[in-house]
């Protein structure tokens, strides 16, 4: 079968379009029409019996010598082409910014991926990489106060100190084009939601069920924008918004009720407490300077008595009701995430002025859970050990928590060093995702609002990978306010120059690989398949050892169902072989890209073997890509044991 490759749009919400017009489908020639069922018919049955066999035909059009290069599973680096030419000359670029640099993609596609210029040329494209400060157009000064381990930075602190606020006020917005572009949505989302109503206390299936999870996500992205358009215009309106929406929240409002008592955050369902916490922490640290004094005490006063308390008795008093600390076992999923860097933002934020010491204690506890659990959740191999769409919630939280320790203390205080695998999972969110959307297996997730890829941008300075940055800056849901302060305007170079065309993840615990023909033509072909273990995936996988999705000519042809209802009963109580959660559709193998026999479940403990093989090919500088005559891969996986040696 053929082979396939490409970038998909996260399915993330709340962001304005790309700045690239989307291009005109193409027509397509009749004989794809004719041949195409045969094709697929041919891939199916190929891959439930056991595998995925590609062949990409073709002669290489690409004279670049990297294509023939040996593979990498990792993708994090490449040979350094001599090529002294910046990207921003590359063939086919288009809107030019202020200083003659450029877009890297030219369009947008119908599913907001980034489309590429067609070209074979290798002129004006690079490697990625890193420009020295005295040639790049943009750069970011020194940090003129480094924050020292032993005493806090001054406000601003989380994520983004005085110094980056001074520099983009002072004109690196318009030295850089994604700059300008990521400021100018920023801007326009928050002016056009400042006379939005005050977001209501909407439960989702009641306070422990979804909660009001939502509600807590959308008014942290809005504060985000808000506070970060005041920073950037000094206009008060947006301030003055942030402060309706906080007092709000903080049940303040007399005519729009937030809840009741000191647990209108919601204890029960703790994502939505930790979500509020990291609003108040982005609202009192960003806007420090337009509040008066006693308006931070209330802000202080909620942070502490709505947030910290029950942070204090989750981690300090180690009350069981609060499963995602772990405990005897280990949470290393988004929740421990998510919780834990809405508990370190909010306490970095008030440390200094807090009088009663629980913001102190919260993140001395804090931060070593997470190294237990949170930062636990990458695989050795990258994958992230829930599913591919659970890894943005994850990462955006654990990417927060570093961020804000980095910039508060000047040290994550070793939390990326608890885990080296880290360096690998931007990696996996390339590879998993497809020419139309992510090969999104398991549970989905609730909206996500601030929850974005844009972690990759601040892993690109933690592991010095420029890669991870410039693949995510194309992509749609780069316009918010971190990826300002992540994102370094010296990174140069063609992402995808230097790619292995093919990935293969071979942690026993989720067990998959990924086949493309292409890292920038989004009409090529892609296809992904999974094997590994089925529990353990914090109860969001589903029985799918077999599981493939196929994408081709800008469709997806064998596609995921996602979720299931998560208010459904018993849906998350257990993945044992007898579970609720697997007699329904979704999640049992009934409802897979798998085979299935005499109507029943695959074997929960079925330990499986895969094979994976490649030729190894590897995306040059030119945008335009034909993978060289018998280039293929493969992925087998023995199911018998899946199905108890039937």
């Amino acid at each position: 079968m053929q082979h396939t490759h490409t970038a998909a749009s996260p399915d993330n919400q709340g962001f304005s379009e790309a700045p690239y017009a989307a291009p005109p489908k193409k027509k397509r020639n009749k004989w794809l029409w004719i041949g195409l069922p045969l094709l697929l018919l041919a891939i199916i049955l190929g891959a439930v019996l056991g595998g995925v066999l590609g062949s990409r035909g073709g002669s290489n059009n690409s004279s670049d010598p990297a294509t023939s290069s040996g593979s990498s599973n990792s993708g994090a680096t490449s040979a350094k082409k001599a090529a002294a030419t910046s990207v921003a000359g590359g063939v086919g670029s288009t809107a030019t910014g202020a200083n003659g640099q450029v877009y890297l993609a030219v369009s947008t596609d119908s599913y907001f991926l980034p489309v590429y210029a067609t070209g074979t040329a290798t002129s004006g494209y690079i490697a990625p990489t890193t420009k020295p400060t005295a040639s790049a157009a943009a750069a970011w000064p020194a940090d003129p106060s480094p924050p020292s381990t032993s005493s806090i930075r001054d406000h601003p602190r989380l994520i983004a100190p005085k110094y980056k606020w001074d520099a983009l006020n002072s004109g690196l917005i318009a030295k850089d084009p994604y700059l300008t572009y990521w400021n100018s949505t920023i801007v326009a989302n928050a002016s056009d939601t400042l006379n939005d109503p005050l977001v209501p206390y909407t439960e989702d299936g009641g306070l422990s069920g979804s909660g009001v999870l939502d509600p807590a996500r959308e008014i942290k992205m809005k504060v985000k924008n808000w506070a970060y358009a005041y920073r950037v215009t000094n206009d008060t309106k947006y301030a003055t918004r942030v402060k309706a929406e906080l007092w709000s929240a903080a049940g303040n409002d007399s005519e729009n009720p937030f809840g009741t008592d000191n647990s209108r955050w919601n204890p029960a369902h703790f994502l939505d407490l930790a979500e509020f916490s990291s609003a108040f922490a982005i609202g009192y640290d960003w806007l420090y300077d337009f509040w008066t004094e006693d308006e931070r005490t209330a802000l202080r006063w909620s942070i502490v008595n709505l947030g910290l308390e029950y942070g204090y008795d989750a981690l300090v008093n180690k009350n069981s009701t609060f499963w995602w600390t772990g405990g005897s076992s280990e949470i290393n999923g988004n929740w421990n995430c998510v919780c834990n860097g809405g508990l370190i933002m909010a306490s970095l934020a008030i440390l200094g002025d807090d009088t009663t010491g629980r913001a102190q204690a919260v993140l001395d506890a804090a931060v070593p859970n997470a190294k237990a659990n949170c930062m636990q959740a990458v695989h050795p191999d990258g994958t992230w050990a829930e599913t591919a769409n659970y890894w943005y919630f994850g990462t955006t939280g654990a990417a927060e928590m570093i961020s804000a320790l980095r910039t508060a203390y000047g040290s994550d205080q070793g939390l990326i060093d608890s885990n080296p695998a880290w360096n690998l999972t931007s990696v996996y969110h390339m590879h998993v995702q497809g020419m139309t959307s992510l090969f999104n297996y398991g549970d989905h997730g609730p909206n996500k609002y601030s929850a974005t890829a844009n972690s990759l941008i601040l892993w690109a300075d933690v592991f010095d990978e420029p890669r991870y940055a410039l693949y995510q800056r194309d992509h749609y849901d780069s316009s918010e306010p971190w990826s300002m302060f992540w994102y370094d305007p010296s990174y140069d170079g063609a992402w995808w120059d230097g790619m292995p065309l093919d990935g293969d993840f071979s942690n026993w615990n989720d067990e998959w690989a990924a086949m493309r023909s292409s890292w920038t033509d989004n009409n090529g072909v892609y296809a992904a398949m999974k094997s590994g273990y089925l529990q353990g995936h914090q109860t969001h996988g589903d029985l799918d050892i077999g599981d493939f999705v196929i994408d081709a000519l800008g469709q997806r042809w064998a596609g995921e169902l996602g979720s299931g209802q998560y208010l459904a009963t018993d849906y998350f109580a257990s993945e044992a072989q007898d579970a609720i959660r697997w007699h329904y559709y979704r999640k049992a193998t009934e409802g897979q890209n798998t085979i299935l026999l005499n109507k029943l479940n695959q074997n929960v403990g079925a330990n499986v073997t895969s094979n994976f093989g490649t030729t190894g090919d590897i995306q040059g500088a030119a945008p335009s890509y034909t993978a060289p005559s018998g280039s293929s891969a493969f992925f087998t996986t023995d199911m018998t044991n899946a199905y108890n040696g039937t």
